[in-house]
């Protein structure tokens, strides 16, 4: 088995086929690598003149490997990145050569895009990480592997170079069914649901707006499966009926779809305060909150979501990382204004 290949440490790297290498080069390489790279990725390098075999350069990705080939590895020098860096304040939480933890603001939009082109927490990271990105597919940017919603707040991991990218994303696709990820949020929701502790089985697809999503049948093309863990954590307003006007609410993901926690508590009857999306039924409920909390209600002008606590494993070490980023002031406040009802 070769040593792992660390794209930052080792630009260059030499690899001699055993007796039993056959196929194509580019997925054998692929499985040399040990999934440090995507076979997309591989296939760019030989394409890009990058690989040489018995010293000659190959640019065919179907070329057959034999055994006792002697393959030698030249990568690049990551592209610089596009967008451009911008110097935005960032919560970090952690950092090291691989990866890093920050506590995201609510406001801040994950990636550039239509309308977004600039002060992004991609932008950001490009400024603050600077050289210690190594590369993620040949150019030094940030790896997304998992977003927030501009408007929601908290703990996100960003990769560094290939190698924890692909780590970090292979995590994030089998959502802690085999391994220690791990995701929970904290919610403010209308009402309280039926039952303190639940799970909502309820398959996510496009709405009409290509940006929204909303419950569809199994069967529809689109659907994809989404399942949400919720616990009532504490209940605001409470009737004698046992009812009550709100509930903060902890979910926990077992999978990752868009506005999975904000559609999901909207299908049951509770969605999110502060959500323009998928709460503006609700919108008439703040009138039967006290004049105080009312106000501060009213003047809250985001969906009321935190993602507070994520883990995972470290990509280089296989120690499981644990991180936790405190409620926001804008959120805690209207905690605040809900309990003293």
């Amino acid at each position: 088995m070769n040593d792992p290949f660390n794209e930052a440490a080792a630009p260059m790297k030499e690899l001699i086929a055993g007796e039993d290498a056959e196929g194509r080069l580019d997925a054998w390489l692929t499985a040399q690598l040990e999934g440090e790279f995507s076979r997309n990725r591989v296939k760019a390098l030989i394409e890009q003149g990058a690989i040489k075999i018995n010293g000659q350069a190959v640019t065919e990705p179907k070329r057959k490997i034999k055994p006792g080939d002697t393959l030698t590895i030249e990568l690049p020098e990551p592209e610089d990145p596009e967008p451009k860096g911008e110097n935005i304040p960032l919560d970090v939480l952690y950092e090291d050569a691989d990866l890093i933890v920050i506590a995201k603001p609510p406001g801040l939009v994950v990636h550039p895009g239509a309308g977004n082109w600039t002060g992004t927490l991609v932008n950001a990271l490009i400024y603050h990480c600077g050289d210690s990105l190594s590369g993620i597919g040949g150019v030094k940017r940030p790896g997304i592997v998992h977003r927030l919603d501009k408007d929601t707040s908290g703990v996100m991991v960003v990769a560094k170079n290939d190698l924890a990218h692909r780590h970090l994303a292979d995590q994030f696709a089998d959502h802690g069914r085999t391994g220690p990820l791990e995701r929970a949020y904290r919610a403010i929701v209308w009402g309280r649901p039926r039952t303190l502790t639940g799970t909502i089985d309820a398959p996510l697809g496009r709405a009409g707006d290509r940006t929204k999503r909303t419950v569809k049948k199994e069967d529809t093309d689109d659907a994809r499966e989404a399942i949400t863990h919720y616990t009532v954590i504490e209940r605001y307003g409470e009737k004698p009926d046992a009812t009550c006007l709100a509930s903060l609410v902890e979910c926990r993901l077992e999978t990752g779809r868009t506005h999975q926690i904000r559609v999901h508590m909207a299908h049951i009857g509770h969605p999110l305060i502060g959500d323009q999306d998928y709460g503006m039924a609700f919108k008439t409920k703040v009138n039967l909150l006290p004049d105080a909390a009312k106000a501060i209600v009213n003047g809250f002008h985001r969906q009321a979501l935190h993602a507070y606590l994520l883990a995972f494993e470290h990509p280089s070490t296989g120690e499981t990382m644990h991180f936790e980023a405190p409620i926001p002031d804008d959120l805690q406040t209207v905690i605040d204004a809900m309990q003293a009802m």
